[in-house]
């Protein structure tokens, strides 16, 4: 089988993309996405996605780690296939697009000059988790305040957080940040189904914003500067509860090609 293919990154989270309103793709064959996501041996990828027709909004957005099984929300990765329905002509360009995730339904807006923001699920509530903060943005994220966030080893420490007793057995998602004085939020995240550190990360950053609001920074937007580009936050907070939470950002395409 040819499999045609869009790569596209956010914030240098990369994804390879495939159009499957047909239902084609194998999507029980992790060792056919984990090759396809191999750096070195496949196209090269943090995840795949694919673009499947949905019952009730614009398309269903279905996603797969690097590793080959299908993961929970993807905020980069939202934002790119919301470029990619329009890129490759599978919908026209309009002021809201709507779409089905694991996590339940998305809106997306395309800004100009490749700019792409997603409307994520609510967050209702911030949890003290050891060193750190358990937040649920459609994927669990562990977030953790450092110093040192230019010399850190984020694999080690986020491997051993992500691995330990304190998400068992599911596991999460770590983020490591450091504001600035200017109140920007530099961040690094190891990623679970990747499990490395990944340029950037639309939940985690999604999940530092709340936390640096919970611990009384408040602010109208909160600027996210990972290692792959910047991000920017915006949301309400009601009585506890985080809503109308948009992830805004780039999402550029890369390459195509035939598998």
């Amino acid at each position: 089988m040819d499999l045609h293919f869009s790569k596209y990154q956010g914030a240098g989270n990369d994804f390879i993309l495939i159009n499957d309103i047909e239902g084609k793709f194998p999507e029980n064959d992790h060792l056919l996405i984990q090759k396809m996501c191999d750096r070195k041996f496949g196209i090269g990828a943090d995840g795949l996605m694919l673009l499947r027709k949905s019952k009730t909004n614009d398309f269903k957005m279905i996603y797969f780690n690097s590793d080959g099984y299908e993961g929970t929300m993807c905020g980069n990765g939202g934002r790119c296939l919301v470029s990619f329905s329009v890129d490759s002509g599978y919908l026209k360009k309009r002021d809201k697009i709507k779409f089905d995730a694991i996590d339940g339904e998305h809106e997306g807006k395309i800004h100009e000059n490749g700019i792409i923001s997603i409307k994520m699920q609510n967050v209702d509530r911030v949890l003290q988790a050891g060193n750190g903060y358990r937040v649920e943005t459609g994927s669990t994220h562990h977030v953790e305040y450092v110093d040192n966030l230019v010399d850190m080893d984020v694999y080690r420490h986020g491997k051993t957080i992500r691995e330990g007793s304190l998400y068992a057995p599911a596991g999460c998602n770590v983020n490591f940040i450091q504001p600035d004085k200017q109140g920007i939020i530099h961040i690094r995240t190891y990623e679970r189904g990747v499990e490395n550190e990944t340029l950037s990360c639309g939940t985690g950053s999604v999940a530092s914003a709340i936390v640096e609001h919970f611990r009384g920074n408040q602010r109208a937007e909160y600027f996210i500067k990972a290692k792959g580009g910047n991000l920017t936050i915006s949301f309400k907070e009601v009585r506890g509860i985080y809503k109308n939470i948009w992830l805004k950002g780039p999402a550029t395409f890369v390459f195509k090609g035939v598998w």
